[in-house]
């Protein structure tokens, strides 16, 4: 059974808006909000029988967290006429008028913001019963970005983070304060980490300072400066004092001391989805764990995450519970002891946890961390889009980069993430940094059981090609030759492998329309105004110490446009401050690969406080 709360429904909690992803789960299951919220189960229950006021059909979600069912309910009360018809925790509800008769103890009206609407009914209420809302368990004003409208979307930038340390294996999440260039004046983070059974380990804040700054949470201080032993668990953010953008982003590394694990991946999704997809089974001599971090303040129960194999009904079910807050390393192979790279596995995640990263073991010993994808459930296929080429040339597309061949070994494969994905209809062009085509291969109409793993290295053998540039980048787009169905939602995985080693990254993402002045939908997607934007801005975190960083820019193009890009590579220091902006130019259809240390003198990674002497 999934658990029963919406995360992403597009729904604004306050009646009549739409809004996106909302945050009535956020606010309910907010740490500090779940310790407020059972200490008022607990003193309402001592006044005896609870009647229930739920205006905007918010009760369910509280019950799912917080089991109202264990109290002793004496009336259910709506306020709009048309939910009478409804059913409200197994209870047939009646009109709040009704409330004059109540001999209850406690009348819970399940809405925030609710001094006004306790107002309206005031004059109704018995003398002998007490009036208790979600307000007796909101968080502080201090931690409120608009302390008008607590379900505000920025009053919830939260998310998890996985965060562990031993004598062995080390992590570091790593973001910016991008909010004070909206204009937030004092943002900071609120900070909570949970260990492995969900018992909290220490909670504290970090000011983000100027715009740009950079700020770094790394598990060796976190344990030093808060006494901890060794530790596994979840790493809740929460950005207050906020503005401009509602949602938090940072990369996570995993290293170890002797330097021969190093990889990264980047935030969670921020909503529990129900489905995850895009999981890898193991190649020969791997081992893949998937790390379920419980994103809410209640236990899964035994036989609600499962895996299954791509296409297939036959679901394992994992038969443990894991605590409130509280993770697991779920090794795949203990469910799936058959399923081998380059099988996908779909994650059952019933609304429980947050994108889930998944970590791979190699025979040396090697790890790698990545993450899984969001399982769409609400998509049908596009019938226009099989007609989108004749106006948007290659419409929605998927580039992966490739890797510089003689250093690396670059691997694509198609995902499907929608449950209405039956097939993908696909084709891949592979194209040189220069933006030249190399070859192009329809892959068919591969179906959704189907694990179709794209090797350049042998591509380039069958064809008997070679890329001039050493690198570049390969497409996959939606061919119709042989019919088919898209919807847009077009997902792969990239897979690296270095020559001289097992070492290994990875990394997942879907297709868009890219670089047209025309608009189909909300593609070319923008992050500021309408459709299309056209630009962006892109947050890249550099290595310390001996560490270089790469960079693979591709400039995608839906239809032909400028010949070039004019990219600025701004090189900041950690209190935020520029000290350089070279101008790089990409062309179009092509790719770009640069080092940090070779784009950068010694006298500028200097200034930057980086690397001054490496």
């Amino acid at each position: 059974m999934a658990l029963n709360i919406d995360t992403f429904t597009n729904k604004d909690w306050r009646p009549g808006n739409n809004f996106g992803g909302n945050t009535l789960f956020k606010a309910l299951g907010h740490p500090l909000a779940a310790v407020g919220a059972r200490a008022l189960l607990a003193s309402m229950s001592k006044r005896g029988s609870i009647a229930i006021y739920d205006p905007f059909g918010q009760a369910q979600d509280f019950d799912s967290f917080y089991n109202l069912a264990a109290c002793e309910i004496t009336g259910m009360h709506v306020q709009r006429l048309e939910d009478l018809e409804s059913t409200i925790l197994g209870r047939s509800p009646t009109p709040i008028t009704d409330i004059s008769d109540s001999t209850a103890g406690t009348l819970f009206v399940t809405a925030f913001d609710a001094a006004r609407i306790i107002d309206h009914i005031r004059p109704l209420i018995p003398s002998a019963v007490e009036v208790r809302s979600f307000d007796d368990f909101r968080l502080p004003d201090d931690m409120l970005s608009n302390q008008r409208t607590y379900l505000a979307p920025l009053n919830f930038a939260t998310n998890f983070g996985y965060l562990r340390d031993s004598d062995a294996t080390h992590t570091r999440v790593v973001s910016a304060n991008y909010w004070s260039g909206y204009g937030a004046q004092h943002p900071a983070l609120w900070l909570c980490l949970f260990d492995a059974d969900g018992a909290v380990l220490a909670q504290w804040r970090e000011d983000l300072g100027p715009a740009g700054h950079i700020i770094v949470i790394d598990s060796r201080q976190v344990r030093e400066r808060f006494d901890l032993g060794e530790f596994s668990g979840s790493l809740f953010i929460h950005a207050v004092g906020i503005a401009g953008h509602d949602v938090v982003k940072y990369a996570l590394d995993i290293f170890n001391d002797s330097g021969e694990s190093l990889s990264a991946t980047h935030d969670a999704n921020a909503w529990p989805a129900e489905l995850y997809a895009g999981l890898p089974a193991p190649d020969a001599g791997e081992k893949v764990v998937l790390w379920i971090q419980n994103s809410h303040p209640v236990a899964i129960p035994p036989g609600s995450v499962g895996l299954n194999l791509m296409g297939s009904q036959d679901i394992r079910w994992l038969d443990e519970e894991v605590p409130a807050f509280g993770s697991l390393a779920l090794d795949v192979s203990d469910l799936l002891p058959d399923a081998r790279w380059p099988t996908q596995i779909e994650v059952q995640a019933g609304r429980y946890f947050v994108r889930p990263r998944y970590e791979i073991t190699t025979r040396d010993s090697h790890r790698r961390i990545a993450h899984a994808n969001v399982e769409r459930t609400d998509l049908t296929p596009d019938p226009n889009i099989p007609t989108l080429n004749a106006l948007m040339g290659k419409g929605y597309m998927l580039p992966l980069p490739v890797l510089p061949l003689k250093s690396f070994r670059s691997i694509a494969l198609p995902t499907p993430m929608a449950t209405n994905q039956h097939e993908l209809p696909l084709r891949a062009h592979l194209v040189d940094a220069s933006g030249k085509d190399i070859d192009q291969r329809y892959l068919g109409r591969i179906a959704r059981r189907e694990s179709v793993a794209i090797d350049i290295d042998a591509w380039l053998a069958e064809a008997a090609a070679s890329m001039p540039s050493g690198y570049g980048h390969v497409e996959l787009l939606y061919d119709f030759r042989d019919g088919g169905e898209a919807d847009g939602w077009l997902h792969a995985l990239g897979r690296y492998q270095r020559r001289a080693s097992d070492h290994t990254a990875e990394t997942s993402f879907g297709a868009h329309i890219y670089n047209t002045p025309i608009v189909y939908r909300d593609e070319p997607q923008s992050y500021a105004g309408p459709p299309p934007g056209l630009s962006t801005r892109l947050f890249m975190r550099l290595g310390s110490g001996a560490l270089d960083t790469m960079c693979h820019l591709i400039y995608p193009a839906s239809t032909p446009w400028r010949p070039k890009s004019s990219t600025r590579l701004i090189l900041y220091d950690s209190r935020g401050q520029e000290v350089a902006s070279p101008v790089v130019e990409v062309p179009c259809g092509g790719s770009l690969l640069w080092r940090y240390h070779d784009l950068y003198s010694k006298d500028m990674r200097r200034l930057a406080g980086i690397c001054p002497d490496s």
